[in-house]
């Protein structure tokens, strides 16, 4: 999208990676994680794009509003879900997020975006402080808990409940319906959302 290819290319296979493997979670037997997973994959695959350095390929003028269509229903969609879980507000600020740059990008067809001197728009702040904040409470929530059993000196330690494998206590649960899975990657994505907000 910006700057030099190659973290361009590394952007494009991060998020290439994290729509592949949400499409891998669309199979889970619960239907919430399955309509949650196509959200993400649909993220995830058009941030993707979005990333290709511009110096390899430029794409035509109609994608950009294409882009804005898109994900625009697919907020509207996260929007509608937010009614039954609060989560779904990230996919909704998510894919406002995917408008806007779509709009700026449509806005600056040789992606030369600088910044004005006006410095970075009140928008491109905002969300770039939204998702540094999920960036930084995603990854303290990967961090596994440990609290020691009998709370005695010498005690073998006990993953906490919901930390580890088979959070949640189900261990027999396929890889794909992990939450600490779809944790990391919407910690992905919105690692990747960071990287490609910056340079607005």
């Amino acid at each position: 999208m910006h700057g030099s290819a190659s973290p361009g290319w590394l952007l494009v296979a991060l998020c290439a990676a994290t729509g592949a493997y949400c499409l891998l979670r669309m199979r889970s037997s619960v239907e919430e994680q399955r309509r949650a997973a196509g959200g993400e994959a649909l993220m995830g695959f058009g941030m993707a794009a979005m990333a290709v350095p511009a110096a390899v390929f430029t794409p035509p003028a109609w994608v950009w509003p294409a882009y804005a269509v898109a994900f625009g229903a697919a907020g509207l969609r996260a929007l509608w879900a937010a009614r039954s879980g609060r989560h779904h507000l990230h996919h909704l600020v998510g894919a406002a997020a995917m408008v806007y740059m779509a709009v700026v990008m449509a806005g600056s067809p040789a992606h030369a975006h600088g910044h004005g001197p006006s410095g970075t728009p009140l928008l491109t702040g905002v969300l770039l402080l939204y998702f540094a904040g999920y960036v930084l409470l995603t990854g303290v929530r990967l961090i596994p808990v440990v609290t020691v059993a009998g709370g005695g000196p010498g005690a073998p330690p006990v993953p906490a409940p919901g930390g580890g494998a088979g959070a949640g206590g189900r261990a027999g649960g396929g890889w794909g319906d992990r939450p600490e899975l779809a944790r990391a990657c919407r910690l992905s994505m919105a690692i990747g959302m960071l990287a490609m907000l910056l340079p607005l």
